[in-house]
C-alpha cells in the first residue's frame, strides 16, 4: 500500500502563457499538426488545451520514446486513438524507429485532401507546412533533428528550453514549425501531474524527488515488479510500500551516509534516473481504460 504524501505538483512558466497566444495566431500559416506524446504517458502527455487551439485543423499524433515503452501497450493506444479517428504512429526519435513512416502516412492518410485539392488547382510546387507540438522534453526538437538529418534546433535534456518558434525546412517540400513546449495552467488530476514528473516534463526543481521516486517504485512494484527485482537485486512483498522499497535498494546499493543512515535523496535521484534512461525495461505509465472516458 502506498502511504506517500505528495504536495500538489504545478508548473507553468510566464512564457508558456506567451506560447499559447503564439500557436493560435501561426495556425494559419500551416497545413496540419503533429503532436508528439510519450508512448508511455500518451493522454497525461496530451495538453487538453490543444484541442480548443487546433480545432479542425489536420493532425495527427507520434508516441515518441515507443523502445522505452512496452509494445503491447503502445498498440492499446495506438487501438484508441485509431477508435477516436485520430492516426497515431510510434516512433523513437533517439533509434531512429518509425521515422520513416511519418512522411508517407502524413502524405496519404493526413493531408491526403490538401494535396489532392493543391493538385487540382494547379498549386503543385506549394510547400506542405506542419506546426509541431508537445508538451516540455518529450522530443520535438530531436524529431524535427532527425527529419532534417542535422542538428537544426536546440536540444537539451531539461523541459522548456524552446522558447521561440523556429521554421525547419525538410525533404519532398515539407516545412515544419518547431513549437515551445506548452503545458496547461492547472493540474486538476494530480494523477496525470505525477506522471509528468516521472517522465521530466515538470521541473525537477520543484519536486519532492524522495516522495516521487517512492510513488514510481508503488507503481513499478505493482505493475512490473520484475524490472525491480532484475534490475535492483532485491525482493518485494505485496505489503511493500514506496519506502520500503527505496530502502531495500539504497542498502542494496551502498547508499549509507557516515553512521550507517540510509541516504535516500541519493537512491531517489538513482531511482528516477534510472527510470528515465530506460535502464529498468520497457515500462508504461498508463493504458486507455485508466481514463473513465477512454
Amino acid at each position: 500500500m502506498d502511504n506517500t504524501q505528495m504536495k500538489n505538483i504545478q508548473w507553468f512558466p510566464g512564457h508558456m502563457t506567451k506560447t499559447r497566444r503564439m500557436i493560435a495566431s501561426n495556425l494559419s500559416l500551416v497545413d496540419g499538426v503533429a503532436e508528439i506524446l510519450d508512448a508511455r504517458t500518451p493522454l497525461s502527455s496530451h495538453n487538453p488545451e490543444m484541442d480548443r487551439l487546433i480545432k479542425d485543423k489536420p493532425h495527427m499524433v507520434l508516441l515518441n520514446k515507443s523502445d522505452m515503452a512496452d509494445e503491447p501497450s503502445t498498440q492499446k493506444w495506438i487501438a484508441y486513438f485509431k477508435k477516436n479517428n485520430v492516426v497515431a504512429i510510434p516512433i523513437d526519435c533517439k533509434t531512429g524507429k518509425g521515422i520513416k513512416s511519418f512522411l508517407p502516412i502524413l502524405k496519404t492518410r493526413v493531408l491526403n485532401e490538401t494535396i489532392q485539392k493543391r493538385i487540382s488547382q494547379g498549386a503543385v510546387g506549394m510547400p506542405i507546412r506542419l506546426m509541431i507540438l508537445g508538451i516540455p522534453n518529450v522530443g520535438k526538437s530531436s524529431f524535427i533533428n532527425k527529419m532534417a538529418k542535422s542538428k537544426k534546433t536546440k536540444v537539451e535534456d531539461r523541459p522548456g528550453v524552446t522558447r521561440t518558434k523556429q521554421w525547419v525546412k525538410i525533404d519532398d517540400g515539407i516545412e515544419l514549425l518547431d513549437m515551445p513546449g506548452v503545458l496547461w495552467p492547472k493540474f486538476e488530476d494530480q494523477k496525470i501531474a505525477v506522471r509528468l514528473a516521472f517522465t521530466g516534463s515538470i521541473n525537477d526543481d520543484i519536486l519532492d524527488i524522495e516522495a516521487l521516486s517512492m510513488k514510481l517504485l508503488t507503481y513499478l512494484s505493482a505493475k512490473y515488479p520484475a524490472a525491480l527485482v532484475s534490475r535492483y537485486k532485491i525482493q518485494i512483498s505485496d505489503d511493500d510500500s514506496g519506502l520500503d522499497l527505496i530502502n531495500k535498494i539504497a542498502i542494496k546499493r551502498g547508499m549509507l551516509l557516515s553512521g550507517g543512515e540510509i541516504n535516500l535523496e541519493r537512491a531517489a535521484i538513482t531511482i528516477i534516473d534510472e527510470f528515465r534512461s530506460g535502464k529498468l525495461g520497457k515500462i508504461t505509465l498508463e493504458l486507455p481504460e485508466d481514463f473513465s472516458n477512454g
